[in-house]
């Protein structure tokens, strides 16, 4: 609460920054034959950046690394006795600490030592905030004060903006790149330590998937069979029966609302379609698990044909019906994006609307189709929820829809479900099946931009 009520006075004091420097602008050519360089809002963002980014930075800073701080004083502050107990030890009763300090439920009763720290340890924080809102201040106030100064007609307030926020957009930018490499640098050293364990070659082209592998040296376990085929082989099922009932309903519906549908029509459909892409996935998984097996279920029974309860039939139905919108979306934009002129050159040399649409719409846009329907696959192999409630856990490596199945997404959430050890070769399969998992829809992402991009041109 205090680090929000110490964020919401520094943007309240970069708001007084933004209008003392636009009317400091104001200021300095009233009166004199002379024009400012920038408007004069541009002023006042220069004032307002040199105010409150700095002493941003300085308070993300603290809040990141205030409890290290508060923490290690207080460990170096305690008796003699607990600083020599372990680190597993010393950590249980830090914990102790700060949860009496935050008012949370304590492990144990809390013994004087542990009442005596947490004083101590409200009071590190309470000074160490006090002392990190004056220097915050000090730091705006600074800012303000220079920036203040500088402010005169020919100054180029709107160089000196538009050069921070490109630094900014380069900063944003760098960032979102080092998570990107630091995800994928983590799935690789785990999943480098899980093929230690394991031949790489048994994971990829391995038939039989049962992780269960003794956690301790004296327990008495299976070795594991890590064959990664029935996990991909259901992903791929699920991925394709989901597409079968996304491709042709998304790119149909497509097609009538960028070609058929008036305006009045399509402002109503076309939202009401995109009301499936903002439901939670949980809630089609609790429809496929309720209602759409069961139907499949008893409907299999009415023609004697034994449908499963969890089949890979009701995950990729109702899979599909979800990333309807997605399909339908790019489509209606691939299709909308072709030329009038193309539609009506065909027109005018008699053909039909139906022809058009047929033999120069769609050529047209298939490259932004096929790219659409490429990344919707992409969204469906990389679906859980639906997957955990309609089709089950049981990795069994079989082509029939209407058996149970499982995913590569499934198979990492149970795996890392509860308390595991990382040094086992059943929790470090879950980083080695991210990592085929990264490089595969990563693959299909890379040839939907390649087929837009090589086949765009032909139609511009």
């Amino acid at each position: 609460m205090q680090n929000l009520l110490l964020i919401v006075a520094l943007l309240v004091f970069t708001s007084i920054a933004f209008r003392l420097g636009r009317a400091r602008a104001l200021q300095s050519v009233s009166g004199v034959q002379q024009a400012l360089h920038s408007r004069p809002h541009y002023y006042g963002v220069y004032v307002a950046i040199w105010c409150g980014v700095p002493a941003l930075i300085l308070a993300l800073l603290w809040f990141g690394f205030e409890r290290q701080v508060t923490e290690a004083i207080l460990v170096a502050s305690l008796p003699e006795n607990l600083r020599a107990l372990p680190i597993e030890r010393l950590g249980l009763i830090l914990n102790d600490i700060r949860n009496t300090a935050d008012g949370n439920i304590t492990s144990t009763s809390p013994d004087p030592v542990v009442a005596s720290a947490t004083e101590q340890l409200l009071s590190l924080r309470h000074i160490a905030f006090s002392a990190v809102a004056v220097v915050i201040a000090a730091v705006s106030m600074i800012g303000l004060i220079l920036s203040y100064r500088r402010i005169a007609p020919r100054m180029r307030a709107r160089n000196s903006v538009e050069t921070a926020l490109r630094a900014f957009l380069v900063v944003s930018s760098t960032f979102a790149i080092l998570t990107t490499v630091g995800i994928v640098l983590s799935l690789i050293f785990e999943s480098i330590r899980f093929f230690e364990k394991v031949p790489a070659l048994d994971f990829i082209f391995g038939l039989e998937w049962s992780p269960q592998t003794a956690l301790r040296k004296d327990q008495v376990g299976s070795s594991g069979l890590f064959g990664a085929v029935p996990l991909f082989t259901g992903t791929l099922l699920i991925s394709f029966i989901a597409m079968c009932v996304a491709a042709p309903i998304g790119l149909l519906s497509a097609i009538y609302m960028a070609e058929y549908a008036p305006r009045r029509i399509r402002n109503i459909v076309k939202p009401l379609l995109e009301i499936l892409a903002g439901i939670p996935t949980v809630v089609y998984g609790f429809f496929a698990a309720l209602t759409v097996a069961p139907l499949f279920r008893n409907a299999g029974e009415t023609f004697g044909v034994d449908i499963s309860s969890e089949s890979a039939l009701a995950a990729g139905v109702v899979m599909g019906v979800m990333i309807i919108p997605l399909v339908s979306s790019l489509s209606d934009d691939a299709i909308t994006a072709v030329p009038r002129a193309m539609r009506e050159g065909s027109f005018g040399l008699g053909a039909t609307r139906s022809e058009t649409i047929k033999r120069v719409v769609i050529p047209a846009a298939l490259p932004g189709i096929i790219g659409g329907m490429l990344l919707a696959v992409s969204r469906a192999i990389g679906e859980t929820m639906i997957v955990v409630m309609a089709a089950g856990l049981a990795a069994n490596l079989t082509a029939n829809p209407f058996e149970a199945v499982t995913t590569v997404t499934v198979q990492i959430v149970t795996l890392l479900v509860g308390d595991q050890e990382f040094d086992s070769a059943k929790t470090l399969a879950a980083f080695a099946l991210g990592l085929m998992l990264f490089f595969v829809t990563l693959g299909l992402n890379a040839i939907a931009l390649w087929v837009v991009n090589k086949y765009r041109e032909q139609y511009e």
